[in-house]
């Protein structure tokens, strides 16, 4: 098979969909792979590391989208690359198609096969191959929000460990699963007074258990969830539901009842946010102001440590990887479940059934797509 990877296009994008190890491991299997120069410089990998590895340099974006049998990305297509998709090329991503109607439509009209990272499963009921970078964002969540706070910023001016005699800040992770299990960790770490909360007693007992006091946590219902952003200086969007938009927490009018100068870091923007006011920003422009609340709410959070994030993400997808490649989707996909969860479109059918909820459109299953 010729897989190929272009260079990520989208805004501040720095991360590249695969490393020099990954490309030699197809290599090594007897597959092509091509990928597009200059594709991985943002991650630290030059050219020279890549045909190293056995792969082969491509001048364009056009030519690798036109050669390759499987595009092996990180974001989803942005407008112009979706119309280098063609039926029966298979697209291996994250897609996050649920707040983006517009993407959709497009990969429904290319009559391709698009298996989304942030959908496949495992045998835990986890998300392996968004967990590395749910893990990189939750620990990036309370950098970025402490930065927020900055008074220059236009936050509150509060230093989340505070000083002897000065009490911390306190930290508010609305979700506990890997990103807020991760924020709230790192939070701590840096002497914020944290709280967790989850609508699950068994995480919740879970996460008392693993940490102790290092963080507390509390039951998520509505009106638990305001009295405890009442009193936050950083609030962290961290609930997830695989594959549908994320349900909005803290509505505009209940802006007005939070810390002036807080600041909330939405790490559930690419499945449209948490928060009703949030909206999508890049690392370039980072930061928003709504009834002065701060908002980060960048949609591509592990792009600012590309390096760390190219290398956790390529340990996650190399298996999947292959194993399209090596066996063709849908043998890959008959014979793995978890991976026929990450298909979300085949041949003109959206095949995810939460997307197709979020979006009012009809879908079908994936069995009955390995069946067309």
């Amino acid at each position: 098979m010729k897989i190929g990877c272009p260079k990520e296009i989208k805004p501040q994008e720095f991360r590249v969909g695969m490393t020099p190890n990954a490309a030699r491991e197809a290599v090594n299997h007897g597959h092509t792979v091509l990928i597009e120069t200059m594709a991985g410089v943002g991650a630290g990998f030059s050219d020279a590391d890549y045909v190293a590895a056995g792969a082969k340099i491509i001048a364009t974006a056009e030519e690798v989208f036109a050669s390759a049998d499987m595009i092996v990305k990180v974001k989803e297509p942005q407008a112009v690359e979706r119309k280098r998709l063609r039926a029966g090329q298979v697209l291996f991503t994250y897609l996050h198609l649920a707040p983006d109607p517009e993407q959709t439509h497009d990969l429904l009209a290319s009559g391709a096969t698009c298996i989304a990272y942030e959908t496949v499963t495992d045998d835990r009921g986890g998300l392996p191959l968004l967990a590395p970078m749910s893990e990189v964002a939750g620990r990036l969540a309370p950098q970025v929000g402490a930065w927020t706070l900055q008074k220059a910023n236009g936050g509150r001016g509060v230093l989340l460990g505070g000083v002897p005699g000065v009490l911390p800040g306190k930290v508010l992770v609305i979700g506990g699963g890997v990103v807020g299990t991760h924020a709230a960790k790192i939070a701590a770490g840096m002497g914020a007074d944290v709280t967790v909360l989850d609508r699950s007693v068994a995480r919740l007992r879970y996460l008392d258990d693993v940490f102790g006091g290092m963080f507390k946590s509390a039951y998520s219902d509505a009106a638990t969830t305001m009295e405890l952003a009442r009193q936050a200086d950083l609030i962290v969007g961290a609930v997830l539901i695989p594959g549908a938009t994320a349900p909005k927490l803290i509505s505009r009018k209940q802006l007005s009842e939070l810390k002036p100068g807080a600041a909330l870091v939405d790490v559930a923007i690419d499945q449209g946010g948490c928060f009703e006011t949030s909206h999508a920003t890049t690392h370039q422009d980072p930061i928003y102001e709504v009834d002065g609340i701060m908002h980060y709410c960048v949609a591509n959070m592990p792009g600012a440590v590309a390096r760390t994030s190219t290398l956790a993400l390529g340990n996650a997808t190399m298996p999947f990887m292959l194993a399209l490649a090596n066996k063709g989707w849908k043998k890959a996909c008959a014979e793995d479940k978890h991976l026929l969860a990450g298909l979300n479109v085949h041949a003109g059918k959206l095949t995810y059934a939460a997307v197709g909820e979020a979006l009012g459109l009809p879908s079908i299953t994936g069995a009955k797509a390995l069946a067309m």
